[in-house]
């Protein structure tokens, strides 16, 4: 089993391949490549030309992302929403984590989400005041298409910061994937993800802020879920479908057929779906 690690859209890309050789050189370049196209830090991106502009004749890459993130809008009623930029922006994630000071101003009265965004063949034209952000959903993406190419050599997996794409079975008869350190996941095929309010936090106004976003108040979430892990179809439907549960809620999760590990305020682990 050949690994790899590299840092890449602002976490760590861990790689595995089964195989005599694989091309690492080669799938890091691609990060770097889908990174230029969907990052908001990144004055010349093609999204934040988007976000500039307003209109854009896109790639494919940037319309098919697009593309998913408006379908998981529409599937979750709203829930996922990649309009929650200004949102991210009013709370402070104004530029990349690492960035980010210890405490900031108090937050502003933070803006609405849920606004327009057509998709015209690779036109992409977003209503006057909407502004996307692809973060969560731009790395299962990314996942998708690398582990795609490294199973040219071997069974593959592909890890953008917990967002997991497999291609094929390795010889010990499944992927294992660390939820945290008493569970581990048999993964054979589709995507797993992590979305939680624990890790990437920040304090504005003295109080703590994070980068999952309610669309309906356009605020760091409130839930009594700190932390999701999904299992989906792929890592992007994984992607949606871990933010989704953990903005619902305890309940909700456990009333859902999602394949999931969800963890409460107190440090309860639930499993969900039969998993």
């Amino acid at each position: 089993m050949l690994q790899h690690a590299f840092r890449a859209m602002g976490t760590t890309i861990e790689l595995a391949v089964e195989a005599d050789d694989a091309d690492f050189a080669g799938a890091e370049a691609e990060f770097e490549r889908l990174e230029q196209i969907m990052s908001r830090f990144r004055p010349e991106s093609e999204l934040s030309r988007l976000n500039r502009d307003g209109s854009l004749e896109a790639s494919p890459e940037l319309t098919d992302v697009v593309t998913l993130a408006l379908e998981a809008r529409e599937r979750t009623n709203g829930r996922f929403d990649p309009t929650v930029h200004d949102a991210l922006v009013a709370a402070g994630y104004d530029r990349t984590f690492d960035e980010l000071p210890e405490d900031g101003g108090a937050a502003p009265i933070p803006p609405l989400c849920g606004g327009g965004v057509a998709v015209d063949g690779r036109r992409i034209t977003l209503e006057p005041g909407v502004r996307l952000d692809l973060g969560g959903i731009g790395k299962g993406f990314a996942a998708e298409h690398v582990a795609e190419a490294l199973a040219v050599s071997g069974p593959a997996l592909v890890s953008a910061g917990g967002d997991v794409a497999v291609r094929g079975v390795p010889s010990a008869g499944a992927w294992a994937v660390a939820v945290d350190e008493t569970l581990t996941l048999g993964l054979e095929r589709g995507g797993v993800a992590t979305s939680g309010v624990d890790r990437r936090r920040w304090r504005r106004g003295g109080a703590w802020q994070h980068h999952i976003v309610d669309p309906s108040t356009g605020r760091p979430a409130r839930t009594d879920l700190v932390r999701v892990t999904a299992v989906g179809a792929d890592a992007v439907d994984a992607e949606v479908l871990a933010k989704t549960l953990l903005l619902g809620g305890s309940a909700e999760a456990l009333a859902s057929p999602v394949q999931a590990v969800v963890v409460t305020e107190d440090g309860t682990t639930l499993r969900t779906g039969g998993l």
